[in-house]
């Protein structure tokens, strides 16, 4: 008994009192407020030739430090060195968010830690997530019997809607490789990944042409499947984009259904990045034709600005979803759910699941829609005003019109190798911290991109961008950078 006596009093360090939990909330609030407080002013890209080694020299051990030491190790090392995604002038990769209203929700969320994988454990997280499903499915135009998982971001929820297309195509054996699958070079890389764990390396994958817009074309679309049946192919899945990583762009998604309804193929849309600008009137037109689709991807760690970690996949008929992905044990036999409310676990590979409807469900009920309406309104008026503004300065050239928020640019100097040129301009840029724009490769060429999807993104921060990139571009052409 004395040894459990002992033990005890070690493993209550575990469980703090009152004036300890106070003690350490009020420091790691004084640090968030910091953060937060220095955000405006901070760089969006710090390089330092340690980055953040020194963590090494403060291994796990068996006795703790004090919460002032571990803070101190935690700006130097990780919140001072990097891309700062939560900066408004960060136009670099499709960003994460940070609501500090779904910081909230994930400190509930972990200090009650209700296990939101089935609805016997906790009915109330189950009926959150499954409530903002609905919701997201009310968004894109799926009925009434649509199911669907929030997920930790894009991968894993392509990967659990290609799954549930293969089971219900029941694309397996020998079928394999002669089963068609139809996308464009835009496509996710993800995808390719989740065909890969799928089993499904072996389908023939028919790179359909884009437009000028690098939007799937229709018609080819179309050609490429009837050639393929008179071929004794077998057509069964189209992965369309509501709007791409590169370019922002939008296939035409309703005519893409029509095609799909008629050679009776499975519609998938890859909406992570693009999907939730349904909410704002300026994008009702181009993504009109979700609802034609059989899945779709969403993720609100993108377009509802939430941390990195919260996707959403959703499958116009629960029971393929639920046939794909229900199992059954022993240890669960008493705990079965007779409500008629589907739980987590027997529609994903997850059956350990966090709660993460939390960080959606509280800054919904504290903001209302309406702020996230007129923040994704303001980035695609933010992409449309960087895309004339750009394009109206001497020596920088625009792609395409912006579907969404993604806005493809590049200089062209008067001498020397373009791609070179822009490369150098990127990291220049880069290095000197005030803003973050990355590259990418289009028909062969290194082009810039300007990714507006940070809620603190604003006119203020798209002028610093412009200004920055003009003075940096002539500077570099002149010989002077």
């Amino acid at each position: 008994m004395c040894e459990i006596t002992q033990l005890e009093g070690a493993a209550r360090l575990l469980d703090p009192d009152a004036a300890q939990r106070d003690m350490l909330l009020k420091q790691v609030i004084a640090y968030a407020h910091n953060y937060l407080e220095e955000i405006s002013s901070a760089p969006v890209y710090s390089v330092r030739a340690d980055s953040g080694r020194a963590l090494y020299e403060f291994p796990i051990t068996e006795e703790g430090i004090n919460i002032g030491e571990t803070l101190a190790l935690l700006k130097e090392n990780v919140d001072s060195t990097g891309i700062n995604p939560t900066s408004g002038r960060y136009l670099g990769y499709i960003p994460g968010g940070g609501l500090f209203h779904s910081a909230l929700g994930d400190y509930l969320a972990a200090v009650t830690n209700r296990y939101a994988g089935l609805f016997f454990a906790s009915p109330g997280a189950v009926r959150i997530e499954n409530m903002l499903l609905r919701w997201m499915a009310d968004i894109v135009g799926y009925p009434e019997e649509t199911a669907g998982n929030l997920t930790s971001g894009g991968s894993i929820a392509n990967l659990i809607a290609l799954v549930t297309a293969r089971d219900a195509h029941r694309i397996t054996g020998e079928k394999i490789n002669k089963s068609v699958i139809y996308c464009t070079e835009q496509v996710h890389h993800c995808i390719y990944k989740a065909l890969h764990i799928a089993g499904l390396d072996n389908c023939i994958k028919r790179m359909v042409p884009v437009d000028a817009g690098y939007r799937m074309n229709e018609e080819a679309l179309d050609e490429a499947i009837i050639g393929d049946k008179k071929d004794g192919l077998n057509p069964w899945l189209i992965v369309a984009s509501a709007g791409t990583t590169n370019t922002g762009s939008v296939d035409p998604l309703s005519d893409i259904g029509d095609i799909a309804s008629t050679h009776k193929l499975w519609l998938h849309i890859d909406g992570a990045y693009g999907g939730l600008f349904a909410l704002c009137q300026e994008c009702k037109t181009v993504l009109q034709g979700m609802n034609k689709s059989d899945s779709i991807v969403l993720d609100p760690h993108k377009t509802l600005f939430l941390p990195y970690g919260t996707g959403a996949v959703l499958v116009k008929e629960q029971q393929k979803l639920y046939a794909s992905f229900n199992a059954e044990a022993d240890y669960l036999q008493n705990i079965l759910n007779e409500i008629g409310e589907p739980s987590p676990c027997d529609l994903s590979p997850e059956l350990t699941k966090h709660f993460r409807g939390l960080r959606l469900w509280l800054p919904l009920k504290l903001l209302g829609v309406a702020p996230f309406r007129a923040a994704l309104s303001e980035k695609i008026q933010l992409a449309r005003y960087f895309y004339e503004q750009i394009r109206s300065i001497d020596g920088f050239e625009v792609g395409p019109y912006p579907d969404l928020s993604v806005v493809t640019y590049r200089y062209l100097p008067k001498r020397g190798d373009a791609d070179e040129f822009n490369l150098r301009l990127m990291q220049t840029v880069q290095q000197d911290g005030r803003i973050f724009v990355s590259s990418t490769r289009l028909d062969g060429k290194l082009i810039l991109r300007a990714a507006i999807l940070c809620f603190r993104t604003h006119l203020n921060d798209i002028n610093e961008a412009i200004e920055i990139l003009s003075k940096t571009a002539k500077q570099l052409e002149a010989g002077r950078g």
